[in-house]
């Protein structure tokens, strides 16, 4: 049995959870919403949670394993996962002190099949009401109204006892904005996906090298980094631009390569292992993006770790992950991509100013860990399991300071109204970075300002 916690305890030790994602790490359509679940369930687990993961059975998988002390149970298929995953937690009901209910597009509407003091935290990292119609054309348009109707007024009703978790300022506005929800939103960033890590560095072509690591997938808008390619190729000859991943658009990108004749120019990859990828990233002048929207950008965040700076359209959650002018530069809307990666590269061919931009890139990474991702988590579910509820009147960030304490904490959600009811003091609302980075900017700074109450 879990021992009595106090408030402002961010031990999960003994708790049971759930986290629940359409798909798991090792399916083969994965991507960074199944590596921030798997961050977070293997972090919640290896703090001493009895965590089950949730999740769709890829072929050739086992229903049931238990992996670096996460259970897995996989059940159905692409959209049956969703009803077996509700009917497998209503038999549990009474077996979870929280849940974590991971949305892509769809959520898993847990809080139907759960008694109402558990608490949930259903995470978002982008809203997908604009992609339903691009997935879903012609006599599937139903599919797409669908879709809008359960991430947008059926979730809205659904959750609204609990709360949202985003993954960048960007996803905030996105769910307050398009899907009108009104309830509380925490922000619970993404880790650095090369953090302790180090790989060796290939040698290039000697010309100049761009690289996106995508999935290739109809809103990554893969024909503006074809367009890109054409017009840059001539005014720099032997660009070389390399694109790593896979995904259901490669059969119609590789064609349209060759249409193009770019086959010397733009070299499909697909899936390659992880130093192979990094290799890549590492000797290219510049990594590209030319999505339509992220929740946030965890492939800018591998390549800032590995000191390349990102050009990228100024959209959602690019616009997060991106520091523009800092460790990248973003397409003003008026601009094309490409005249962006121009200007891009006139900056670079100056040795000082991309020495100055890889030391940036760098240490932005920095400020990112899974560790940090999983402790903020953790906290949360704490909170919200203390007081039977994840939800909050005030939603807001605050930087907040105990008296003795040496360092100020950013918090929010459950985790604030328990610490503002200790002998704390609420110094300020926290500004919209020290909300994504999860500490002040100024911590001295922030001592020394009048305090509220």
């Amino acid at each position: 049995m879990r021992a009595r916690s106090h408030p402002g305890d961010t031990s999960v030790a003994g708790l049971r959870l759930a986290v629940v994602n359409w798909r798991d790490p090792w399916h083969p359509a994965a991507g960074g919403a199944e590596r921030y679940a798997w961050q977070v369930a293997r972090g919640l687990a290896g703090r001493g949670a009895h965590v089950r993961y949730l999740t769709c059975r890829a072929p050739g998988r086992h229903r049931r394993e238990r992996v670096e002390d996460v259970e897995l149970v996989r059940l159905g298929g692409r959209f049956t996962v969703y009803p077996l995953v509700l009917l497998w937690m209503l038999a549990r009901r009474r077996s979870f002190d929280a849940v974590v209910d991971c949305q892509n597009g769809i959520p898993f509407f847990t809080p139907w099949v759960l008694p109402r003091r558990v608490p949930v935290l259903c995470v978002i990292h982008h809203v997908h009401d604009a992609q339903f119609s691009v997935y879903f054309r012609s006599w599937r348009a139903w599919l797409a109204w669908l879709g809008r109707a359960l991430e947008g007024p059926v979730s809205r009703w659904t959750y609204r006892r609990h709360a949202y978790v985003v993954v960048s300022p960007s996803t905030l506005r996105a769910v307050r904005e398009r899907l009108a929800w009104t309830g509380p939103v925490y922000v619970v960033p993404n880790g650095n996906p090369r953090e302790h890590r180090s790989f060796p560095v290939a040698p290039g072509c000697g010309g100049t090298e761009l690289v996106c690591v995508t999935r290739l997938v109809p809103h990554k808008r893969l024909d503006l980094l074809l367009d890109l390619a054409s017009r840059i190729a001539e005014s720099r000859p032997g660009l070389r631009v390399h694109v790593v991943g896979d995904g259901p658009e490669r059969p119609a990108l590789t064609a349209e390569i060759a249409r193009r004749g770019l086959g010397g120019t733009v070299i499909v990859h697909g899936y390659v292992a992880e130093d192979a990828k990094a290799a890549l990233v590492a000797r290219a002048d510049l990594h590209l993006s030319t999505s339509e929207g992220e929740g946030w950008g965890l492939s800018v965040i591998e390549a800032a770790a590995l000191g390349v700076p990102t050009v990228a359209r100024d959209v959602d959650g690019l616009r997060d992950a991106v520091r523009d002018g800092v460790t990248g530069w973003l397409a003003g809307p008026h601009e094309r991509t490409d005249e962006a990666v121009e200007r891009a590269l006139k900056e670079l061919d100056d040795p000082s100013r991309r020495k100055e931009v890889a030391e940036a890139c760098r240490a932005w990474a920095a400020e990112f860990a899974w560790s940090r991702t999983t402790d903020r988590m953790a906290a949360l579910l704490a909170a919200a399991v203390r007081r039977g509820s994840s939800s909050t009147k005030d939603d807001r960030a605050h930087v907040v300071h105990r008296y003795g304490d040496e360092h100020p904490r950013v918090v929010e959600g459950p985790v604030r109204d328990e610490l503002v009811a200790l002998p704390y003091r609420t110094l300020r609302p926290a500004t919209p970075s020290e909300r994504l980075l999860g500490r002040p900017a100024d911590p001295a700074a922030s001592r020394e300002r009048p305090g509220r109450s």
